[in-house]
């Protein structure tokens, strides 16, 4: 199984399908969900340490996603991605646990730099353990 694994929550189709198309092609093994509450359902059958959350999803938003993840999975690293900077304020994802804020369009590259950073430090954390 593929240790390089990477959940994405959006509640558009099309950018579920582009970040799996771009992920997988960069060597990732990618889940997708389209609400909080499918997501949630993901996690209770396999553990994601990599995580991008729309924050404006229907139902219950991307914010208090990451604070459930969170929660119980401290070591979790989330990422915001959103279209409605105006809605969400960057203290509020802070507080919520994200590692970091993305606005749609958001330019592939810069998701990819995310996600491996993001593994680079979980494999620091394993080592340290």
């Amino acid at each position: 199984m593929n240790e390089k694994r990477i959940l994405v929550v959006d509640d558009e189709p099309q950018i579920r399908n582009m970040y799996s198309q771009m992920f997988s092609t960069s060597g990732y093994e990618v889940t997708t969900a389209d609400s909080a509450e499918t997501a949630l359902e993901i996690f209770k059958k396999e553990l994601y340490w990599i995580i991008f959350l729309d924050l404006n999803l229907p139902g219950m938003n991307g914010i208090e996603l990451c604070r459930q993840i969170r929660k119980q999975y401290p070591m979790a690293i989330c990422y915001a991605v959103t279209g409605y900077v105006s809605l969400f304020e960057l203290s509020d994802c802070r507080e919520a646990g994200f590692e970091d804020y993305f606005t749609k369009p958001v330019n592939f590259s810069d998701l990819l730099d995310a996600a491996e950073h993001a593994f680079k430090k979980l494999e620091r954390w394993k080592k340290k353990q």
